[in-house]
């Protein structure tokens, strides 16, 4: 914690002088730049709908112990401390929803189709007018890096409001999966307003350019005790022989865009992440991490924000030292309002609106010695490059995509207006 505080220290200091940073002068356009770019005019009508339905954990546990009873699967859970009767229940609430979003739809004339994410294919997502997931943010996520089209809007329904936040999907108080019908007469009544969400595009080159991606859902069902197992591993870097031919090709862009955030690292996060890493035309910076992770706006406010947001207590500590080295000044530095506000106006400054083209980047607990020195450890950014030093590294695309990111591999990261995500707001 110690080490976080001093990293954000030129943050607070600016807090202290009262001054605009270059966080909270960027921060200070969001409601202008956000107003520009909603979009309203264009009527939702759809003909085709499709459903994206989540896997509940219930669904996972019959499918990872096929064959077995309802009372094994019972005994199996509870061995586990796990809630038998809490998960076949909230499956039910689930499957209840679904059935009242396909309902809503086809009443109001609309061909439907509910398909899981396995059956959530490019032709299928060309085939509809409108996406829908039911689900949570998880589901929303996994939507959202396989549509390509700008043009085709994807709308969220959250299905288990009670333990699901679902900051992506439409409010849960009165549009949740039970209720949806209310949502679609709003959506039918044009009482909504289009807004486009930025996504990254990663282009990959060098070595693993051409890897295709490894579905974490899908390698949790198959080795789930194994989470990377799919990584090559450092010895196996060694005793193996790399045809530098076959990964001379061009750069590829790949095939998934990364709505809340890019991680990059190594797999195990005991190890230290290598690579070099140049930030817009900034000079390139060799670092050493425990990662980087690299958000949109709509990221700015999930794992990127709990990275670098600061509780009250270390804002106190801080606002302690900065008393200390200010004798004989008649400011309560310790009152706990101020405290209060000052936590509140770094943290804050730390989100930006989700349509605004930029990346925010922050490098996880950067080695700050005589040979490494990070020049920028978080900030903002219209372009980035990361090249790897890595031996069983990975590339993460929202949590649901892994690409290998071994020693070679270059990622460039990008916002572009044509990968933006066409969704709807609520007033």
């Amino acid at each position: 914690m110690a080490c976080q505080i001093l990293t954000q220290l030129h943050g607070l200091h600016s807090i202290f002088a009262s001054k605009v940073t270059h966080l909270q002068v960027l921060n200070n356009c969001n409601f202008a730049y956000s107003i520009i770019r909603t979009y309203g005019s264009e009527q939702f009508q759809p003909k085709k709908a499709v459903i994206l339905k989540k896997m509940t954990r219930y669904e996972f546990e019959k499918t990872v112990h096929k064959g077995s009873t309802e009372e094994e699967l019972k005994h199996y859970l509870e061995g586990k401390r796990s809630d038998y009767n809490g998960l076949r229940s909230r499956h039910e609430n689930h499957c209840r929803s679904i059935d009242s979003i396909t309902k809503s739809l086809v009443n109001h004339g609309i061909e439907t189709k509910v398909v899981s994410r396995h059956q959530f294919t490019p032709d299928l997502i060309r085939w509809a007018d409108v996406l829908f997931t039911a689900g949570g943010d998880g589901t929303y996520l996994l939507a959202a890096s396989k549509v390509t089209d700008k043009n085709k809007p994807l709308i969220g329904i959250n299905t288990d409001p009670s333990r699901s936040e679902g900051c992506l999907c439409l409010p849960k108080e009165k549009y949740s999966g039970a209720r949806f019908e209310h949502a679609l007469k709003r959506l039918l009544e044009g009482k909504f307003r289009w807004k486009r969400r930025q996504r990254i595009r990663i282009t990959m080159s060098g070595i693993h350019e051409n890897d295709e991606p490894i579905e974490l859902h899908d390698q949790q069902l198959q080795f789930y005790e194994h989470r990377f197992s799919e990584h090559v591993m450092e010895s196996e870097t060694y005793r193996q022989n790399v045809n530098v031919t076959e990964n001379a090709s061009s750069p590829r862009i790949l095939p998934v865009l990364a709505l809340n955030e890019v991680f990059i690292g190594e797999s195990l996060s005991s190890r230290v992440s290598y690579y070099e890493i140049k930030v817009d035309d900034h000079p390139s910076e060799k670092h050493k991490s425990s990662g980087i992770a690299i958000c949109t706006g709509t990221g700015s406010t999930s794992w990127f924000y709990h990275i670098n947001n600061l509780p009250q207590q270390a804002i106190k500590t801080v606002l302690g030292y900065a008393s200390d080295l200010m004798p004989g000044k008649h400011v309560n530095l310790l009152d706990p309002n101020l405290i209060y506000k000052v936590t509140q106006k770094y943290n804050d400054s730390l989100k930006f609106d989700p349509s605004e083209p930029k990346m925010a980047f922050t490098t996880r607990d950067p080695v700050r010695n005589g040979v490494f020195q990070v020049g920028h450890p978080n900030g903002f950014a219209k372009k980035i490059e990361i090249c790897s030093r890595m031996w069983d590294a990975c590339l993460v695309v929202d949590g649901g995509s892994s690409f290998k990111f071994n020693d070679g591999a270059v990622a460039t990261l990008e916002i572009k207006e044509e990968d933006a995500l066409k969704t709807v707001v609520f007033d």
